[in-house]
Parts: C-alpha cells; structure tokens; sequence
C-alpha cells in the first residue's frame, strides 16, 4: 500500500532545507519497504509557485482538499513569507493534521508559523534562534531546545542550517529505513564518512541475493 507523505510549496520556499527529506522519501534505495512511499507537493491553489532556488513547482494537491486520513506526514519548509502571515493556512493545516494524530515537520520559517498557531506553547521544539521565535508572540520559550533538530511525539521542528538532521529526525518517523540503516545513512550524509555508504551498500547487496535467488 502506497504511503504519501505531503509537502507544501508556496512562492519562496526553501528547496534546500527539504532536499534530503524529499529525495530520500522517494528513492527506494535502502528502504525499509522499497518502492511504498512517495512525496507529493501541496499549494495554497493549483497555480505554479516559485522556489528560493527559482525552481517552478505545480502542487499536486490543494490545501483545502488535503485530508490528515490520506497523509502519513506534513512537511512545512521554510520561506521568506511565514513571518508576514501570508502562509496562515498551512498553520492552520498542521493544527489539523496534529489533532488527528498525523505528524508534522517543519524547518526553519515553518516553525515561525507552527509558534503563531499556538502549536509551540506546550511542547518542545527548536527553532533557527530563541529570539526570532520569540517575534512570533508565542508563550512556549520555556520549551525552547538548542538543538538542530527536535522530534516530541508527532511534532518535528528544525532549524533552516540543518536540514541533514531535520531529515533524520523525519525518516525516523516514518520508519522510511531500519534504524542501523538510518544510523549508516547519517553518517554518510551527516558527518560525511564513507564507512557509512560501504555499509548502506552491504546491508542492498544482502538483501538483493535472496531476491535474485527466488527469480
């Protein structure tokens, strides 16, 4: 059965910060159960929006069709609007999907927006900075972690420079890879040690013999 995982797109969004989630959401490679999960991309409307990168994204879903019961996550990247409000909805979406036990995962700017809609206040979380979240008005500052990334039950919050852990923190939830797997991927990806990629090719090279012996 096909696991969609949801990300937003608006105008600005920072591509960078969800590249390793989306890829390796994606890419069958070293998955728990190869070729069940895909990625697809949600917007405020159909219309095409831009990247900060200039990449030109048309949404594959609606917000306002978007149901928690078709998801197995929200992912909210960062952009340069969520300070100004104009991305409310998405806030309002994530409220959605946490009430109905659906995770939700945002990255630097989205957790500006994640704080506005009050989800911050009672739960811990991170940010790009205690003082910028603070902006927001939010009352959850005593919750408030120095870490690159924080995972509190269905909630993950990551600043906008780590995206290689807010992508861990992600494909730990969704139980994308086997832990040993997750463990080899980041220190592939997160401290670049090529122990990791002999070990993530050894655990594809096992487990294709047994597939290649019963063809």
């Amino acid at each position: 059965m096909m696991k969609t995982v949801h990300m937003a797109v608006y105008d600005t969004f920072a591509d960078w910060e969800v590249g390793h989630v989306t890829a390796h959401v994606n890419r069958a490679l070293w998955q728990r159960e190869p070729g069940t999960w895909r990625v697809l991309t949600v917007g405020a409307s159909s219309e095409p929006v831009t990247s900060a990168g200039g990449m030109r994204v048309v949404p594959d879903v609606v917000l306002g069709e978007l149901s928690p019961a078709d998801s197995a996550m929200l992912i909210l990247p960062g952009s340069d609007t969520w300070e100004a409000g104009a991305l409310a909805a998405f806030g309002h979406k994530a409220r959605e999907f946490l009430a109905a036990g659906v995770p939700v995962a945002g990255i630097c700017g989205a957790t500006f927006g994640l704080a506005t809609e009050g989800l911050l206040d009672a739960r811990p979380h991170t940010s790009n900075d205690p003082n910028y979240l603070g902006m927001s008005g939010y009352s959850g500052s005593e919750y408030y972690l120095r870490e690159p990334a924080v995972a509190d039950s269905d909630l993950i919050t990551a600043t906008g420079t780590r995206p290689v852990e807010f992508a861990r923190a992600v494909l730990a939830r969704l139980g994308v890879y086997e832990p040993h797997v997750l463990d080899a991927w980041y220190a592939l990806y997160g401290h670049n040690d090529p122990q990791g990629f002999y070990t993530l090719a050894e655990y594809e090279q096992r487990r294709a013999v047994p597939e290649a012996a019963a063809r």
